[in-house]
């Protein structure tokens, strides 16, 4: 918050009271009262005060604030400040005029436009040309072409050419790529498979005690697994998780105790409860 009092918050250069300062002055004084006693009264510092009495003006901060001053001390001594406050005329703020400092040539405007428009074909070519790259050379797409010979061998009767088959639609479109973060395992290599139907805690061990896998996995998630990859499994919340061994649905009833389900799992994949 800016404060009133300070030296640099100056009043309009219209504002002047004349008179009032000494009629406050001697109003205080006939009532008895020091500038220390008013100042606590009405909390206002004892320097402004003097200001007021002294009609220094300069001294004080903005007119709106020095006006409410001059009420709260006129009001303190019982004396009508009105006729005083209406002496003061305040300057209207002239509104801003926008001036232009500067030209632009018009050959400037055009330069700036051309820039623009090359910037973008720049752009443009950068993204464009990789995707192009990227298409022309996706697998399945015919990219060997038949060459004819130059060398022209006359015969007796000549043969017209059998025209090359043309390929259909459906045959030219590439096959759609399924993109996926995570290592993609064929069925027929996978021996264990986990099936998330709810958020399930899962932790993977190897043969050898190494950590494969350990958090939580979301609902609808599968985990797939090849043979001598898994030594030992444990799964949080196993009501919720299917387990298949070699495509078949295994009933974790014999592994699991209190929705936690415990699995050793062979080198040819078959599962055998965790020994206590």
């Amino acid at each position: 918050m800016t404060d009133p009092y300070r030296s640099d918050a100056r009043p309009d250069a219209n504002f002047h009271l004349q008179g009032c300062g000494a009629m406050l002055q001697l109003a205080r004084e006939s009532s008895g009262l020091s500038l220390e006693s008013v100042s606590s009264q009405l909390k206002i510092p004892e320097r402004a005060l003097k200001s007021i009495e002294a009609e220094d003006w300069q001294q004080l901060g903005a007119p709106v604030f020095v006006r409410g001053q001059l009420r709260s001390y006129a009001r303190l001594l019982k004396v009508d400040m009105e006729p005083y406050l209406q002496q003061d005329q305040f300057r209207a703020v002239p509104v801003a005029e926008l001036v232009s400092h500067g030209h632009v040539p018009r050959y400037r405007r055009m330069l700036d436009g051309v820039a623009k428009r090359a910037v973008y074909v720049v752009i443009t070519a950068a993204i464009a040309v990789p995707v192009w790259l990227a298409v022309q050379k996706q697998p399945g797409s015919d990219s060997s072409q038949t060459t004819a010979s130059l060398d022209v061998v006359p015969t007796a009767n000549p043969v017209a050419p059998e025209p090359a088959p043309v390929a259909s639609p459906a045959s030219a479109q590439p096959s759609p790529y399924l993109a996926s973060l995570a290592p993609v395992v064929r069925a027929s290599e996978s021996v264990l498979t986990l099936r998330m139907s709810a958020d399930s805690w899962v932790q993977v061990q190897a043969p050898d005690g190494s950590r494969v896998e350990q958090g939580i996995v979301n609902a609808g998630e599968l985990r797939s697994y090849k043979a001598g990859e898994v030594g030992k499994v444990v799964l949080g919340n196993a009501a919720a998780v299917e387990v298949q061994q070699a495509g078949s649905t295994v009933d974790m009833t014999t592994y699991q105790r209190a929705n936690v389900a415990r699995f050793t799992v062979s080198s040819d994949g078959s599962l055998a409860p965790v020994s206590n």
